[in-house]
């Protein structure tokens, strides 16, 4: 039973001297973060597949229980829709080799137009994975959700590979009109998702996005404290991620949210301690 929580990114210009250390050379970024949070989101692979020593510098900063979940590159996903990726697929692979159990999970991030229609491509894609890795599916074609019948055909594909269904929680942002500038971006380029709230697996993955407000975020986490405490008790080990519109204050409310969760189960494991954001001195 482990509770990792994390953030989109492990470097970001407002956390420094903030949260983090500054300056810190790149190859020391990861390792401050990982004082903060024991899991982050691998996005930057969605853009390009990085490489191998590149990795190999992601898993030298952190503990062998720190978690990735690493997003397929676009190609894959979006370009190709889960076909003819064989190459693509096997140098991905190849280069997140060095996270050995590091990665959590492969994650496959599919485009809003892939509907419940596109679910034997899907099922195939499954299929022709390696078993060495888990994987975690996040759709945002609306039928997947409002529809109960395409809701379980998904299931069914993802249940036959012990794939995970993630859910990212956008319910908190479009609850009400946005009140800053990274929330009206945010209120443009962010799905307009239903909240989900089961797990397929015993490794649950959620994303949520709450407000550039810090009160108004925990309070749209609060049924998700109640969940993932609920996930633990039965024995799983869920992975949730904190997003704000501006990210500011991210890195401490994942923290928090793995704290409220900790003070209804004290028997998880507590985080580390944050790395000071100055050196320490004798005087």
């Amino acid at each position: 039973m482990r509770l990792h929580v994390g953030c989109a990114m492990w470097t970001h210009a407002p956390w420094q001297r903030r949260f983090l250390p500054h300056p810190l050379p790149p190859g020391e970024r990861l390792r401050a973060y990982a004082t903060w949070c024991n899991a982050v989101e691998g996005n930057t692979t969605f853009y390009a597949t990085p490489t191998r020593s590149t990795v190999e510098s992601w898993a030298r900063q952190t503990d062998p229980d720190f978690r990735f979940v690493v997003k397929l590159p676009k190609p894959i996903t979006h370009e190709r829709r889960l076909t003819d990726t064989d190459d693509e697929l096997r140098s991905f692979l190849e280069a997140i080799e060095p996270l050995g159990p590091r990665a959590h999970a492969l994650w496959i991030q599919l485009p809003g137009s892939f509907a419940p229609t596109d679910l034997g491509t899907l099922a195939g894609f499954l299929r022709r994975l390696p078993r060495s890795h888990r994987y975690a599916v996040e759709v945002r074609h609306r039928a997947f959700f409002d529809d109960a019948r395409s809701g379980r055909l998904l299931e069914r594909v993802l249940a036959g590979a012990d794939a995970e269904w993630i859910p990212f929680d956008t319910t908190a942002l479009f609850q009400s009109p946005p009140t800053s500038d990274a929330e009206r971006d945010a209120w443009m380029k962010k799905p307009r998702m239903p909240h989900r709230a089961s797990a397929l697996t015993d490794r649950p993955i959620v994303r949520y996005l709450g407000r550039d407000d810090t009160a108004r975020t925990v309070e749209g986490w609060q049924q998700w404290i109640g969940m993932v405490t609920e996930w633990l008790r039965e024995g799983r080990s869920p992975t949730v991620f904190i997003h704000t519109p501006d990210n500011a204050d991210a890195l401490m409310l994942a923290r928090r949210f793995h704290d409220d969760v900790r003070a209804r189960l004290p028997e998880i494991e507590p985080l580390p301690e944050p790395m000071p954001t100055e050196p320490l001195t004798l005087f």
